[in-house]
């Protein structure tokens, strides 16, 4: 099992930024693929960004590349979201997940999430 909880989200101004952390525990977590997925109000969940078990490897939606960047810190069992130009747009609750396959688009483990909000 792996237990993954979220934090960083909050309010901030378009143009702002905001980093994003998601503390993993339980199983060898190091040796999962880690995402990111968001929700907006009235959406269904999208996907966002993911990353290798080595970070040597990611992948983003259209719509965040060249503004978000995903990373990892193995050591401390912690994948990061670096969220940089923000949009009215990114407003969502973002959740965290984890899989051995870094090319599936369904996850095995989730956060519970954490709300970002970007006002216009």
């Amino acid at each position: 099992q792996v237990h993954l909880v979220e934090s960083g989200g909050g309010l901030v101004q378009t143009g702002g930024s905001l980093r994003l952390s998601c503390a993993a525990s339980g199983r060898t977590v190091s040796s999962y693929a880690m995402a990111w997925f968001r929700q907006a109000p009235g959406k269904e969940r999208e996907f966002v960004a993911a990353i290798t078990w080595s970070g040597d490897s990611t992948r983003y939606a259209d719509s965040v590349k060249g503004r978000f960047t995903i990373s990892r810190d193995n050591a401390k069992n912690t994948v990061y979201l670096q969220m940089n130009n923000l949009k009215p747009e990114d407003t969502a609750v973002y959740y965290c997940a984890a899989d051995a396959d870094y090319q599936t688009s369904r996850f095995e483990y989730w956060g519970q999430g954490t709300q970002v909000t970007v006002s216009s």
